[in-house]
């Protein structure tokens, strides 16, 4: 791996990394460095519907600009009205992750970026044969991939490394919290939202997985927890799930399924119900949260953490009653309002 801060091209809030208060160093793999015409291919294809089997859905579709790259809806919709069991999580800084999905089943975003393309619900795609097919009959984009890739032949590695390059670009930063925290201005933030600031650091407990660290905020660990979200759905199969791994064996539902989290992937049973902890950049604007958009408002994720979740067996021991004041979660929601980035001038 190797360091290497990047430009973006794309959405008005995005800058240098190096020019954004609160952002760590920008890491790009060796095997896929970036270059301009490598990004704006990524973006095209980002951004082009014919890559779904009906030619109504993009990566776009799910992640748009005007909604801090979500789609607003509790959960996503695919190819022919098809909805699926997740809400769709911001690709904004998807370039600190060090998994993708909400479960982790991915470790870059090279293998991430081509996933949703043959899922029978997101873009329906049958196989990697049909994304190249698409991909081959557009003479730019034959021009394109010999430009930035040196070859006539298009490959998937190809197609998601464009992809990931582009995504690299959705960066945002600079927000009012990192001016106050990073840059010392103590001017920046209401003293209701420097009370929550504080809450969020201390009682709040929140800082705990949203990671503020001395000179960078990533607003995640990348770790997986169970905070009791989508747990009472699987209720009437808690004592089975208690003693079986046998997933199979059990009539559950789709959303049933979709619950296990973690466990999906790695089939231990200390993972159910773990999700990725989000990264909470620009969170006033990607509403409805959590795993399952169960959790319509700022407010009423304050107060779910609040009660302490939702009790199971396998409920994480960070996760319990917070006794926050009514004014303490008015302060935290507050200063979760200043964590939108702002607006590039330059």
């Amino acid at each position: 791996m190797r360091l290497i801060l990047i430009l973006s091209f794309c959405f008005p809030s995005i800058l240098l990394a190096n020019n954004l208060l609160g952002l760590p160093p920008l890491i790009i793999p060796e095997n896929n460095l970036q270059t301009p015409a490598k990004i704006n291919l990524g973006q095209r294809l980002f951004n082009d519907k014919r890559l779904s089997a009906d030619g109504s859905i993009s990566c776009a579709s799910c992640h748009q600009a005007d909604k801090a790259l979500t789609d607003g809806l509790k959960t996503s919709k695919g190819i022919n009205g098809l909805t699926g069991t997740r809400n769709a999580p911001t690709v904004m800084n998807a370039a600190f992750y060090t998994s993708f999905f909400v479960d982790g089943r991915s470790n870059s975003l090279e293998t991430q970026a081509l996933a949703p393309l043959t899922n029978p619900i997101e873009h329906g795609l049958k196989d990697s044969a049909a994304i190249i097919k698409i991909v081959q009959t557009d003479a730019e984009y034959k021009t394109a991939f010999k430009t930035v890739f040196k070859t006539n032949k298009i490959t998937t590695e190809h197609i998601a490394q464009a992809i990931a390059s582009f995504e690299r670009t959705l960066i945002g930063g600079n927000s009012n919290f990192d001016q106050y925290f990073f840059g010392r201005d103590k001017t920046k933030l209401s003293e209701s939202a420097a009370r929550g600031s504080r809450i969020f650091r201390r009682k709040g407990n929140c800082a705990n997985c949203h990671e503020i660290s001395w000179n960078n905020a990533r607003f995640t660990d990348n770790r997986f927890y169970n905070i009791g979200i989508g747990m009472p759905k699987l209720n009437e199969f808690l004592p089975q799930l208690k003693h079986t791994t046998a997933i199979n064996s059990l009539a559950l539902t789709n959303q049933q399924i979709s619950e296990l989290g973690r466990f999906q992937i790695t089939k231990i049973p200390s993972d159910i119900g773990k999700f990725k902890t989000p990264n909470l950049r620009n969170i006033a604007l990607t509403a409805p949260y959590m795993h399952d958009g169960s959790i319509a408002t700022l407010a009423e994720v304050i107060n779910y953490y609040n009660q302490g979740g939702n009790k199971n067996p396998w409920l994480d021991p960070a996760i319990f009653p917070l006794n926050l004041t009514t004014q303490e979660q008015q302060d935290l929601e507050a200063f979760l309002h200043e964590l939108t980035s702002n607006i590039a001038t330059e």
